[in-house]
């Protein structure tokens, strides 16, 4: 263990690092170093200022090479389609990932998939994904290509197709209406074959510039594919020839991204969703179930980033206005911009649902947020009677006062519910979460260094409060702590599996069921149909006893 270094050696140390080792995780140079994960994230981001590195999700990778090479493409498009394609693969998922530069680029994206089983032919990709041993890596045989990343041939062909692959992710160098995908190389494109041969599901990622081109010979009709991402430079022409072969596309632009099924006979809606955050695993989760229910009810959806920023929602929310569309899904956190927001649509007659923070002017959908608060406090208290015999020193409550008066009231309810089982503790301190890990870590961790560690009770505004606040704890060495969350999402329901992990339990929202739901009631506004001013959704204590019978594929 490298101790008692003054900032500037451990700096000059984790630069050497990442030039042996090609990356660096924030956790394991904590641990190595004996500082907090605050600290090697500062390091870090001087690092990257003085270009030593780049910083990643995690962690930090080496500026030059491939890893460098795949982070920052010299074209944002494939940065674009790649994080999007990404988005698409599970834990546990078996993928093949050819060695096209924009599928190469996925695999940054990857590094917090669990349990993958990746085949490819690019030895760059294999030897960066091989560095997780969570992660196994089949790298397909073959001759080595003239530019020494990738490998094709007779050897390739026969690993292939005694496997069974979940989900190929493929490009080309040009796309024909008649031949669909193509390849120069003739080699290339019978390996290619022999993947869509062995796959359950093909998804093209191709540069809008390669379409109505051709090549030498082709490996997949349009038919052929499950799933087709493009940029929004594609011609308007094109999309509807696409969309004829039955082809889901989805159209990746810089601030909005377009999902949109296969043309049908019945008519069908154009609905814009703007999220709360692609960065919030929660978020994230009711935006996959928007888009698998929009699949399924033909709807093309048009999918926006709030990226927990007023004037990046309002931005984006201008943007929207002026497309043609029949109705407003917004996810919005700072309700000082909601009026503006609402007014914007509202003189276009576009019907607008506002999903858990409530907008005057649009239909609320989401959580009953007393209750869902109330539910978690009274789990808090129990835990802390049966554990610690009601006694508890300190109290933290982590809010998100941007959220306005109603979301307040999940703390309100914890606080009360709390209450409901044990005595008030004689000090208790409010922070700021900032609806974020990071924020709430930061605000956590300084109010720890000012306590003498003693019993701990921690209520939260979401999930991503409670694991900021979980990191901060473990890094301030406190033991006795116990924390409730609001949301239990796939964060939160993978360390309610850790033995002895300081979390006992987070008030579930399934959002994997928001879409169907919200859809529905989509639905009902658009037919004109009266609608009550809010539906909430079933809400559902989470803790370590009953995560495996709610989400047992996970465990």
């Amino acid at each position: 263990m490298y101790t008692n270094l003054t900032t500037f050696e451990r700096q000059r140390t984790i630069i050497k690092w990442v030039q042996e080792r090609s990356s660096v995780k924030v956790d394991h140079l904590a641990k190595i170093f004996d500082v907090s994960e605050g600290t090697i994230r500062n390091d870090l981001s001087t690092l990257e200022s003085q270009q030593a590195l780049t910083r990643i999700r995690g962690g930090a990778v080496a500026t030059n090479g491939f890893e460098a090479h795949i982070l920052q493409p010299s074209n944002a498009k494939v940065e674009r389609l790649a994080r999007w394609a990404a988005d698409l693969v599970r834990n546990h998922d078996v993928i093949f990932l050819d060695a096209s530069s924009t599928v190469c680029a996925m695999a940054t994206h990857l590094r917090e998939r669990q349990h993958l089983t990746i085949i490819t032919n690019h030895l760059e990709t294999a030897r960066l994904l091989a560095k997780d041993p969570s992660k196994t890596i089949i790298l397909t045989g073959g001759i080595l290509g003239p530019d020494g990343s990738s490998v094709t041939g007779l050897l390739g062909h026969g690993v292939i197709k005694d496997l069974q692959i979940k989900t190929a992710f493929l490009s080309c160098t040009a796309v024909s209406l008649e031949a669909g995908l193509m390849e120069p190389n003739l080699d290339m494109a019978q390996f290619k074959e022999h993947v869509i041969a062995s796959s359950k599901q093909v998804v093209a990622l191709v540069d809008s510039t390669l379409f109505n081109t051709v090549s030498l010979r082709s490996f997949a009709k349009l038919e052929q594919l499950h799933h087709l991402i493009t940029d929004d430079e594609i011609p308007t022409a094109m999309i509807e020839h696409l969309r004829t072969k039955h082809v889901p596309l989805t159209i990746c632009g810089e601030t909005t991204i377009q999902s949109l099924s296969p043309l049908q006979q019945k008519a069908k809606y154009k609905i814009a969703f703007a999220n709360l955050s692609e960065e919030i695993p929660f978020a994230v989760d009711v935006r996959r179930s928007l888009e698998e229910a929009a699949q399924k009810h033909d709807v093309d959806l048009i999918l926006a980033d709030n990226q927990l920023n007023r004037d990046h929602a309002l931005h984006i929310a201008d943007n929207l206005a002026q497309r043609d569309i029949d109705l407003l899904i917004e996810y919005q956190i700072d309700v000082s911009a909601n009026n503006r927001i609402v007014n914007r649509f509202q003189q276009r007659g576009i019907p607008i649902i506002a999903v858990d923070i409530p907008m005057v002017g649009a239909t609320y959908f989401g959580v009953n947020n007393y209750l869902a608060g109330h539910i978690a406090g009274e789990a808090l208290g129990r835990w802390i009677q049966t554990h610690w015999q009601g006694n508890l020193d300190y109290l933290l409550i982590l809010e998100e006062k941007r959220a306005g008066a109603l979301p307040a009231a999940r703390i309100q309810g914890q606080l009360e519910g709390l209450l409901d089982i044990i005595p008030m503790p004689k000090q208790s301190f409010y922070l700021d979460s900032g609806n974020t890990t990071e924020i709430s870590y930061q605000h956590v961790m300084t109010l720890l260094e000012k306590l003498e560690p003693r019993r701990l009770g921690v209520l939260s505004f979401n999930d991503d409060a409670a694991l900021g606040a979980l990191r901060a704890i473990k890094d301030a060495g406190w033991n006795e702590v116990a924390i409730v969350g609001q949301g239990a999402d796939r964060m939160i329901r993978s360390e309610l599996r850790k033995a002895h992990s300081p979390v006992i339990g987070s008030t579930a929202f399934h959002p994997e069921k928001y879409g169907e739901m919200i859809l529905e009631l989509a639905f009902k506004l658009l037919r004109k149909e009266a609608v009550q001013p809010a539906v909430y959704v079933d809400t559902t204590f989470i803790n370590r006893e009953n995560v495996n019978i709610y989400y047992p594929n996970e465990s």
